[in-house]
């Protein structure tokens, strides 16, 4: 088990490694660079040249990179163009706003997927299977920014019942139980709009292995030895039908990923994805490639953990 796990560990140096690169390279193709928003735009072509030797901009692109970095591992990302601060500082800001929604997403996905998957597969060719399968076509369909516009307008504007915007009530005390509702209260709205969404995969996953699985012969077997079905299904059909589910948990937090960008931006919840997309739009190359590669690092941390997972559910596909 130690094993398999320091070897992906080992796997993913070089991915890290190949990933900033690539980071650095698409950030240097970015219009503007690390003297942009710094100084005055009128100041005079002696005073940027100074700043640019200053900066390391004139220096060749490997040292650079190995500025980039080192600076990186230490936690330095550089300044923002745009705020006039540390990115660190800026994203540790945000970073637990898109943590928390994440989380809240990830226990709607479950808590809806599971029963919904469990009740599909058992039942299927009825019409409560086809409802359920009807959901998850639909939901297939429908674009993520659409269905949380949707939400927005009816369950924000027209009901009234979840705020729209922000993060907290504000005017609260940080660390006052007011505080932690106000906290769970503004992220329901968003986080059930791409559970909603997220969801339907994981059914689909679910209701396909207890279908294949409950065909399968140790399950007739268990039958025909007088199992009754509940224990079957309880003990047997369940029980291996969630293995895939467990391994997909990692592949779930790397499809947040990209959800949380647009939810974020929809519902002005102040994370990480709303961050993200208005550097872009302001050409602040510093904190776009800190995010992206913090993104990238999500992403290879997430199948990791899908193998990790799966190896300890079901040992005999562990890798020796």
């Amino acid at each position: 088990m130690w094993t398999f796990i320091i070897r992906r560990i080992l796997i993913m140096i070089p991915q890290i490694f190949v990933l900033s690169v690539v980071i650095f390279f698409l950030a240097q193709l970015m219009p503007g660079d690390a003297l942009t928003g710094l100084i005055d735009p009128n100041a005079g072509p002696e005073v940027q040249a100074q700043q640019r030797e200053r900066l390391g901009l004139n220096d060749p692109w490997y040292i650079q990179y190995f500025n980039w970095i080192t600076n990186a591992v230490q936690g330095d990302f550089g300044q923002s163009f745009r705020y006039k601060m540390d990115v660190t500082a800026l994203i540790s800001d945000r970073i637990w706003n898109t943590v928390w929604l994440s989380v809240m997403t990830l226990f709607f996905t479950y808590l809806l997927a599971i029963p919904l998957g469990i009740i599909s597969g058992r039942y299927n060719d009825t019409m409560l299977d086809r409802a359920i399968t009807g959901y998850t076509y639909l939901g297939f369909a429908a674009p993520l920014f659409i269905f949380a516009l949707l939400m927005v307008f009816v369950f924000g504007f027209n009901l009234g019942w979840f705020p729209t915007s922000g993060s907290v009530q504000p005017g609260l005390t940080p660390g006052t139980f007011d505080y932690f509702i106000s906290k769970v209260y503004h992220l329901i709205l968003p986080s059930l709009s791409m559970a909603l969404i997220t969801t339907v995969s994981t059914v689909q996953y679910l209701r396909s292995e207890i279908i294949d699985t409950k065909h399968k012969e140790f399950i007739l077997t268990a039958r025909s030895k007088g199992a009754s079905e509940s224990r079957v299904y309880n003990r047997h059909i369940f029980r291996n039908s969630l293995l895939p589910i467990a391994a997909f948990f990692g592949y779930e937090i790397t499809g947040l990923i990209g959800g949380t960008i647009f939810i974020e931006n929809i519902f002005s919840y102040p994370g990480m994805g709303q961050l993200f997309l208005s550097s872009i739009t302001q050409r602040d190359t510093t904190v776009v490639a800190t995010l992206v590669l913090l993104y990238g690092m999500a992403a290879i941390l997430g199948a990791l953990m899908s193998d990790i997972i799966l190896s300890i559910v079901d040992p005999r596909i562990r890798i020796k």
